[in-house]
């Protein structure tokens, strides 16, 4: 079974096809970074007319990279939410287009979910190597949630950020101490210099598996003031070597929570496998420490697989229809910027 894979929630313009919701044909994504960095953040109205200009050609892309055409789909399937109202209406009423003329299967995806199912890409399979159930930590720009997964489109919401998402968290901290946008990989790429000198707090929540990121960010917003690196001003003088010290306590702070409430949840509720999504599950300090920490299967998608793609989207549409559940949409549906994980 052949899907096609549209992912427009944010500001990526991401289309795939997937075969039987494992084997990637072809994965194209045209990113605006360069766009939104000037701005310091993603512009939603900056982003949506940028889908539109993208999507045909990323269509055009991806099949020529599959060596197919559209007559040979069998489904197409498209984030419908979360994320910006805007940007998904472009890929929502694209996929509705082309399964309205061709008479194609529309399948609408939780792009949360989809996160998941980028760990039944790249010959991985949970299912079998490791069999529910399953704790995933879906860490991005807008979501860090910790979820149990109990079978294929069963989610049990063990706990998300009180706060700031992870990514978000990245991407303010960077912004205060100057590195420019995105966070995630300014912070990471500085890090590496790091010897380990200074120390931030963690937010570690007792008792519950929610996440909090602001008291960390504030922490580094007081620490950057009292050295004068925030405010910025183009004429300041400050110790660049503190700005790499604090960046790398920072990501280690973040990393730290975040693998410790993952693996205590495993534990919990007797989970055979770990699965990450999002992101910030690009990090390589993030990945290290699960790698070293882990004692279950570890399942984490490959950088390009981490960032949102079409890919993703594809696999979790092929085990939401023939795959399983039955799960297929009419052209009435709509987008939805607020979808939730559905949860048992």
């Amino acid at each position: 079974m052949k899907i096609l894979g549209i992912e427009t929630s944010c500001d990526e313009t991401a289309i795939s096809l997937v075969e039987d919701g494992r084997s990637i044909m072809s994965n194209v994504i045209a990113s605006q970074v360069e766009i939104h960095a000037r701005y310091g953040g993603i512009v939603p109205e900056v982003a949506s007319r940028q889908h539109m200009l993208e999507i045909v050609p990323t269509l055009r892309s991806s099949l020529d990279q599959a060596d197919t055409d559209v007559s040979a789909l069998d489904a197409i399937a498209v984030t419908n939410g979360p994320g910006l109202a805007g940007a998904l209406l472009v890929g929502v009423n694209f996929a509705k287009a082309i399964s309205f003329g061709r008479d194609l299967q529309l399948i609408g995806v939780n792009h949360l979910e989809g996160h998941i199912y980028a760990n039944w890409l790249e010959g991985r399979n949970p299912e079998t190597e490791a069999g529910f159930p399953l704790i995933c930590l879906i860490a991005s720009g807008g979501h860090t949630d910790l979820v149990l997964m109990s079978g294929h489109g069963s989610y049990r919401l063990l706990g998300r950020t009180r706060d700031d998402a992870a990514g978000e968290a990245f991407d303010k901290a960077a912004r205060v101490l100057g590195l420019g946008f995105p966070g995630g990989p300014a912070i990471q790429k500085i890090a590496e210099a790091a010897k380990g000198t200074e120390i931030l707090p963690r937010a570690w929540l007792r008792g519950t598996y929610d996440f909090s990121f602001s008291g960390i960010k504030t922490a580094l917003l007081n620490k950057a003031k009292e050295t004068g690196i925030y405010p910025s001003s183009d004429k300041r003088e400050y110790d660049k070597e503190f700005v790499v010290e604090i960046a790398a306590a920072f990501q280690l702070s973040l990393a730290e929570v975040m693998v410790a409430k993952t693996i205590d949840a495993a534990r919990e509720y007797n989970c055979k496998g770990i699965l990450l999504g999002g992101g910030v599950a690009a990090n390589s300090v993030l990945r290290q420490m699960f790698k070293d920490k882990a004692e279950l299967h570890l399942f984490i998608p490959s950088p390009r697989l981490c960032t949102d793609n079409g890919a993703m989207i594809a696999s979790c549409a092929y085990f939401m229809s023939e795959g399983g559940r039955g799960h297929i949409d009419t052209v009435d549906m709509d987008v939805n910027p607020s979808l939730k994980l559905g949860i048992d």
